[in-house]
């Protein structure tokens, strides 16, 4: 009998080593599936990442059409206040006649220049500056129409302004339209 147990035990032991030789088989992969495993899980981050900067870029290209379209939201918003003032001043002047036309005229006079001033506050918020004219003439923010003989003036001094100039922020937006001394 107790060969027979060393038989079974033996034939056991085989059996086992046999089961664990066959798992081991099949749990080896193939290198080249591995490989081409692991290229395809790679191929699949690519094409997701690929994909998200695709929808980043068209999403960024939106917003930047947005903004460029939307640049000026703010200034016309500004601008539709002095739109306001000058259609309550022309109303006014519809309503005037002979009896109250001094005092209508006065009220006038004093609207358009609170309307001038609400005008440069809006231009200065957005950074439009006029161009400085006083000293001499400058071919960077000035452009000379003519030039006279002053005895006032340097020679190359501005005289007269003809036209403001304005600048918006660094850049000439309008030159200044000046006459210069000879």
């Amino acid at each position: 009998m107790s060969q027979e147990n060393e038989n079974l035990e033996t034939s056991e032991q085989t059996e086992e080593q046999t089961e664990v030789e066959a798992q081991e088989e099949t749990t080896e992969v193939d290198p080249l599936e591995a490989a081409q495993a692991e290229a395809a899980e790679y191929k699949d981050k690519y094409l997701r990442a690929h994909s998200d900067f695709e929808n980043s870029k068209r999403r960024l290209e939106k917003d930047k059409m947005n903004a460029v379209s939307y640049a000026n939201e703010s200034f016309a918003k500004d601008i539709l206040a002095v739109i306001d003032s000058f259609e309550n001043a022309l109303e006014s002047i519809e309503g005037a006649n002979e009896e109250n036309s001094s005092d209508v005229l006065e009220k006038m006079k004093e609207g358009v220049k609170l309307t001038y001033e609400q005008l440069k506050k809006i231009l200065e918020k957005n950074h439009i500056k006029e161009v400085d004219c006083s000293g001499e003439f400058d071919p960077e923010v000035h452009q000379a129409i003519m030039q006279v003989e002053s005895d006032k003036h340097n020679e190359g001094d501005v005289v007269q302004v003809m036209q403001k100039g304005y600048t918006i922020k660094d850049r000439i937006l309008r030159p200044a339209m000046v006459s210069t001394c000879k």
